[in-house]
């Protein structure tokens, strides 16, 4: 057992699986798989070979790469997308598949959401069919409708990375940084908007959850530095952080949260403590491999101290539905990967989790401490997460150093409802806007649908 992967790839890769007994989610890599392993490879048939648009961007031919990207299939009952692969590192074959969905309503002028799974190497079809996206499976596995999609009233794009996370592809090319992961999405978005020159002067906005919670930052960071000497801008606007993985020092402090909880008593409280303390010395003298492995430690004892169906919403009673299962088959049908361009490409993700395993322990509150005075952020938390807990949260919040990190210690906590219904409660204090989500759990999207749409429609028309 590879004690790095025993522990956090299923942290914080959130998907609506958990598993029969709650211990096994801390003797498997915990991040993945609470996403799922998918293994959507082709079973029978030839799909063809994967579509790479770069060419086709760079010689201007932009018409025809739109028409070559259309995805058109039954199954997808009228709704109008895109997809196809785009180069972000010519020097080892590195390419990035993306999913785009114009929004319904005028994407001419609509703002523009890009999503980004966890992991490390959690696909975004996770976000599309589990969360978000215009289509999920029923409970018999038919594809069905969303009547809460985010591209109602947004375009929303979708990326599978860093490279080699679901369909997307490397010879070699593994981010082992998030300097990394930021530059290869700020090379698909550039010709993204290149391929949709429609879009380059809306509203864009970055989104994600879990292990996205370092993605989005890495990505926003990248258009910050670049967007300057690039002739065209990316018209960034801010960027949204749900039960984000950020800043590991605070965030896996579980003892204490569990103890209040009632989920452990004294004598585990003191045992996870001291694991935890252990933990934090190795990330302060920057031993991030000690510091992984400390972690794995403290997760198996958690895991053989609670007994609950999913560690990911507490008030979860059963286990939930695997959707994984449907998923899989869906992405493996012949006509499908055609439809998608994707082609014969091999699914794939844990090659992206063993090189950034070492990234897991380090923090990325200096760059999101540095956005926050260019651009609104939105943190929100779902109040029943365990492995991403709100109080953790909002530890890390209080300490960025921004320029109205004062402001925010003194806010006043607001009601946030929805319809009649108390939806949550918000803290603002300059661009940052911080919320708490009532009755949700890891997946916010997942757990409480409709306030996830009114939350993202409204942070993004700055309404909250």
């Amino acid at each position: 057992m590879r004690l790095l992967q025993v522990v956090i790839l299923s942290i914080i890769l959130a998907c609506s699986q958990a598993k029969p007994h709650p211990g096994d989610f801390f003797k498997k890599p915990i991040f993945k798989d609470f996403y799922g392993v998918i293994h959507a490879d082709i079973k029978d048939g030839d799909a063809g070979d994967p579509l790479i648009l770069t060419p086709l961007i760079q010689q201007n031919r932009i018409k025809e790469a739109q028409e070559a990207s259309e995805v058109v299939l039954d199954d997808f009952m009228g709704v109008k997308s895109y997809a196809g692969y785009l180069t972000v590192d010519e020097a080892y074959g590195s390419n990035l598949f993306f999913w785009f969905f114009p929004s319904e309503s005028n994407w001419d002028t609509d703002p523009v959401i890009l999503w980004l799974q966890g992991g490390p190497g959690a696909p975004s079809e996770f976000g599309i069919f589990d969360e978000n996206g215009p289509f999920y499976f029923a409970l018999d596995g038919q594809l069905t409708l969303r009547n809460t999609s985010w591209t109602k009233s947004h375009s929303v794009v979708y990326f599978d990375q860093p490279a080699g996370t679901g369909f997307s592809f490397t010879n070699g090319g593994y981010a082992r940084n998030q300097t990394k992961v930021g530059d290869d999405l700020y090379n698909g978005l550039y010709q993204f908007f290149q391929l949709f020159p429609n879009l380059q002067s809306n509203d864009f906005f970055i989104t994600g959850e879990s292990y996205g919670g370092k993605y989005v930052p890495a990505t926003a960071h990248a258009i910050h530095r670049r967007n300057p000497n690039d002739e065209m801008k990316i018209n960034l606007k801010g960027i949204a952080i749900g039960n984000g993985f950020v800043h590991p020092e605070y965030q896996l402090r579980y003892a204490e949260y569990l103890y209040q909880h009632g989920f452990v008593d004294g004598n585990t409280k003191k045992q996870l403590e001291d694991t935890e303390n252990k933990a934090v010395e190795q990330i302060k003298q920057k031993n991030w491999k000690a510091a992984a492995e400390l972690l794995n430690v403290d997760l198996d004892n958690i895991g053989d101290n609670i007994d609950i169906p999913s560690i990911y919403n507490y008030l979860y009673l059963v286990t939930p539905v695997d959707v994984d299962t449907y998923m899989d088959a869906f992405l493996a049908r012949e006509d499908v990967r055609r439809a998608l361009h994707v082609g014969n490409t091999v699914y794939n993700d844990g090659n992206v989790y063993d090189n950034l395993s070492q990234d897991i322990p380090k923090s990325i509150t200096p760059w999101l401490s540095e956005l926050l005075n260019h651009y609104r952020v939105l943190v929100y938390n779902g109040q029943t997460d365990i492995i991403v807990a709100y109080p953790m949260t909002v530890e890390y919040v209080k300490n960025l150093n921004y320029s109205s990190a004062e402001e925010y210690k003194t806010a006043t906590r607001r009601t946030w409802k929805y319809g009649e219904d108390v939806a949550g409660y918000v803290k603002s204090a300059g661009n940052l806007t911080e919320v708490m989500v009532r009755n949700a759990g890891h997946m916010v999207p997942t757990d409480q649908p409709e306030w996830a749409l009114d939350l993202i429609t409204r942070f993004v028309k700055n309404d909250l």
